[in-house]
């Protein structure tokens, strides 16, 4: 089995935000992501990987046997977009997109160019949503 490549380490979020942000309304938003993720799901920050912060963590293990430990939320401040990874991507969660504002959609990866540009009030129900989908599953 192969061993995924996205895992906590040690490095010390600040200074990844600090260093990794290429601006300073990016560096804003994303200490502002680290302090509302760490509000909702009660866990501090992580580094996964070399460019995600998450926060808590669940295993994982699908149907084909692959399985994995993932942050229960994250997010990346990517160059293009803060890539945030909090929608399970269900049929039935689509309904909280509806009123998030402005942004585009992965498979379930919500990009956004800066948080003025959603509703916090929105992301904080998806989030919501996401972890208790997370806990009735895993």
């Amino acid at each position: 089995m192969t061993k995924n490549k996205t895992a906590p380490t040690e490095v010390n979020v600040a200074d990844f935000i600090n260093d990794f942000a290429d601006s300073e309304a990016k560096r804003r938003d994303s200490f502002a992501l680290v302090k509302l993720m760490q509000e909702i799901t009660g866990f501090k920050p992580v580094m996964w990987g070399s460019s995600i912060i998450g926060f808590g963590m669940y295993h994982y293990k699908y149907d084909s046997g692959h399985e994995g430990d993932a942050p229960i939320l994250g997010f990346s401040p990517r160059k293009q977009a803060l890539s945030l990874y909090v929608f399970t991507g269900l049929k039935e969660h689509l309904p909280l997109l509806k009123n998030l504002g402005k942004f585009k959609m992965g498979k379930v990866c919500i990009y956004v160019k800066k948080l003025s540009d959603i509703n916090l009030e929105q992301l904080k129900k998806i989030m919501s949503a996401t972890i208790e989908f997370l806990k009735s599953k895993y």
